[in-house]
């Protein structure tokens, strides 16, 4: 049944070659990490087999579970999964926080065999005292998480890993786990994290059919200098077609947009700020649309559809190869057409970035994705988690779930426990656990709803024209200084704010023509080492390979290795001052510039300047330091700790404490701990 529709409903002559691939290794059951392309077909080459064995072998009840990080994409992939299913007979059915009560309630009677969802909403599901969770998950027999490298990239990885055991203990066996990406430099290794506790037990392999490298893509590089020149190239240089363009910045994405529009170009706009309506009416218009850009930040990175593309274009650069491969990946897709991608640097750091990115992937590097550290504050919350859906939960038993996917060790673990029952967030009767007074008072609200997240959300104000949610933005956005009206600039058009509740976070707004600005407060973000060294080798003279440069871009790229040669040597460390200070150029990245800092701080701490400052290139000075006096520091910091500067942790603050969730469920040395690992 399945064969005949792929061939007569959807009108595939045949399957494409990771389909084929994945079909037998899936079909057999074994664990699978399937790598394509964006639009490769990940998820039919999940999809179909796991559709043959549910009928084939009459499974019953929920047992697929479809897990993606976005609800955006959720939504997206939700009709072609319901049709899938429904050549079978099968059904399938959304669960994340946008669902309303009604259909939750549907769900747990009329169960799915299909559930698109999300972690957190799984562990809402776990703990609910609406349904019994066994009754919901003890026919599960396989998970799909695509976009897993999104997931495995940070905390949500570590929570994710932990609900599906805790599922897979209501089913009463191991779970097949599909995991869908593109491209990774570490293809064995993300398969084993996600196989779990499993790893050992279950066979698993990576499927990943040959794909084009540099030579089938067209990749060019201007540099322009400023949003408003970017816009006018936009809108000049590829009229009559579809564009997507990326900037890694919400406040140049709203700058992008403005100008677009100004242009008389047709413009949309995605982002995390947007209200839900707000970006399906985009991505939907643009999705019909022709003539047109929408501007996005990695929103639109992984593999929401919005139709054929004709161009990506990129501003500034991002941050990783894999981010570029994803982008790069939503070209070309139709026949007879070229995957592309247009650089446009604005500024001189971001075109450096986009030089030593495409060197990079021009030698065929990608980034490997590697989980964080020392997940203890996630193996809090999961204890918590586990009692609440437990109701009491014994010491061994919640010690094997965190223990089975390496949350915390048996020591880490019992410092935990202590600290949780010390400030009573849990109380313990014997050897069991249960929810203590702190926890119901900290999280209580809304059902624990804020413990079902690992991540943590920017305080930010809503914008709202009349009843119509915009978005939302950086209350630092409605409290800097002006002269006149406050306008603001959001979904690409300007408002002027009438008034503003502070109490429920709301400003209303009415739309004014143009002038509109607006901000959102950022950490700083850290670059591979790979990536630092790679802009470091351009500035030597390094040329990307695979990528065309305009003569704009060769001018600037010329003009910066002149002015920056005092920064970069090909042997030698480089000390140098930069007209404001001295400062040690590394090329190394923030992480490896935060251990030197705490290093050299710990042996030679008169080298250091009185900040203690760096960034992913280099580290400040004193006016009086040299390269000698920093040479003499470094081979103090490596007698002291060895080659690897082991044992040496970077100074955390309480303002970084404050942006790790769940720190207050850990002893306040181990949340510093885990931060110093990160």
């Amino acid at each position: 049944m399945l064969q005949h529709h792929i061939v007569n409903t959807l009108g595939w002559p045949r399957l494409r070659p990771l389909q084929e691939q994945a079909a037998f290794p899936i079909f057999r059951g074994e664990d699978a990490l399937l790598l394509a392309p964006t639009a490769g077909g990940k998820t039919e080459a999940a999809m179909f087999p796991l559709l043959t064995r549910m009928v084939e072998q009459d499974w019953v009840g929920t047992s697929v579970l479809y897990i993606c990080p976005l609800k955006a994409l959720l939504n997206n992939l939700a009709p072609r999964i319901e049709t899938y299913a429904g050549w079978l007979g099968r059904t399938s059915a959304l669960r994340h926080g946008d669902i309303g009560a009604g259909a939750r309630r549907r769900q747990v009677i009329d169960r799915p065999d299909v559930l698109l969802t999300t972690p957190e909403s799984i562990e809402s599901m776990l703990v609910s005292t609406m349904a019994d969770s066994r009754d919901i998950f003890e026919g599960v027999r396989a998970v799909v998480i695509d976009e897993v490298h999104a997931f495995a990239g940070d905390d949500r990885g570590w929570h994710l890993l932990a609900v599906l055991e805790r599922v897979a203990a209501l089913a009463g066996q191991p779970i097949q786990r599909i995991g869908c990406s593109a491209t990774v430099g570490n293809a064995d290794d993300l398969l084993a994290w996600l196989q779990g506790s499993a790893r050992d037990s279950r066979p698993g392999s990576v499927v990943a059919p040959a794909s084009g490298g540099s030579a089938d893509a067209q990749v060019q590089i201007d540099y322009v200098g400023t949003v408003s020149n970017a816009a006018t190239v936009v809108a000049r240089l590829h009229q009559g077609e579809k564009r997507l363009a990326f900037a890694d910045s919400r406040r140049t994405v709203e700058e992008m947009a403005v100008a677009l529009r100004d242009q008389g170009t047709e413009t949309y706009v995605s982002h995390s700020s947007l209200s839900v309506d707000e970006r399906r009416r985009a991505e939907a218009a643009f999705g019909e649309g022709q003539d047109c850009v929408i501007v996005s930040t990695s929103t639109l990175e992984l593999g929401i559809d919005v139709g054929d593309l004709d161009r990506v274009l990129q501003l500034g650069a991002p941050r990783a190869v894999a981010s570029f491969l994803q982008r790069l990946g939503r070209t070309g897709r139709r026949a007879g057409t070229q995957r592309n991608t247009l650089f446009l640097g604005l500024r001189d750091e971001d075109f450096l970035r986009a030089c030593g990115l495409l060197l990079l992937w021009g030698e065929g590097f990608v980034e490997p994705v590697i989980p964080p550290a020392l997940p203890l504050h996630i193996a809090a919350q999961q204890v918590l988690g586990l009692a609440l859906q437990q109701r009491t939960i014994a010491r061994t038993d919640a010690q094997r779930v965190l223990s089975s996917v390496g949350l915390a060790s048996s020591e880490d673990f019992e410092s935990i426990v202590s600290h949780l029952v010390e400030t009573g967030h849990l109380d313990v009767d014997g050897d069991l656990f249960f929810i203590g007074p702190e926890a119901e008072r900290r999280y209580g609200r809304r059902h624990f709803l804020d413990l079902m997240a690992v991540f943590v959300a920017a305080p930010e104000v809503t914008l709202l024209h009349g009843r119509e949610p915009i978005g939302s933005v950086d209350p630092m956005a409605l409290t800097m200084k002006r002269q006149g009206d406050r306008v603001i600039a959001l979904a690409g058009r300007s408002w002027r704010v009438t008034s503003i509740d502070w109490r429920r976070r709301r400003a209303y707004v009415e739309p004014v023509r143009d002038g509109g600005q607006v901000r959102w407060s950022s950490a700083p973000v850290a670059l591979s080492p790979q990536l630092c060294d790679a802009m470091r080798r351009v500035l030597l003279g390094a040329d990307p390979a695979g990528a065309q440069m305009t003569n704009r871009a060769k001018d600037r790229l010329a003009k910066l290795r002149e002015e920056r040669s005092a920064q970069v040597d090909e042997l030698s460390l480089v000390v140098a001052d930069d007209g404001v200070r001295m400062r040690w150029w590394t090329w190394a990245g923030l992480r490896q510039n935060a251990l030197w800092v705490a290093a050299i701080d710990a042996v030679a701490p008169h080298v250091l300047d009185e900040l203690r400052a760096f960034d992913n290139f280099q580290i400040a000075l004193r006016g009086d330091a040299d390269r000698n006096s920093v040479e003499a520091a470094i081979r103090e910091a490596r007698r002291r700790f060895g080659p690897e500067l082991h044992g040496v942790s970077p100074i955390v603050d309480d303002q970084a404490l404050r942006g790790l969730k769940f720190a207050e469920l850990l002893p306040l040395s181990m949340a510093r701990q885990v931060l110093a690992q990160r």
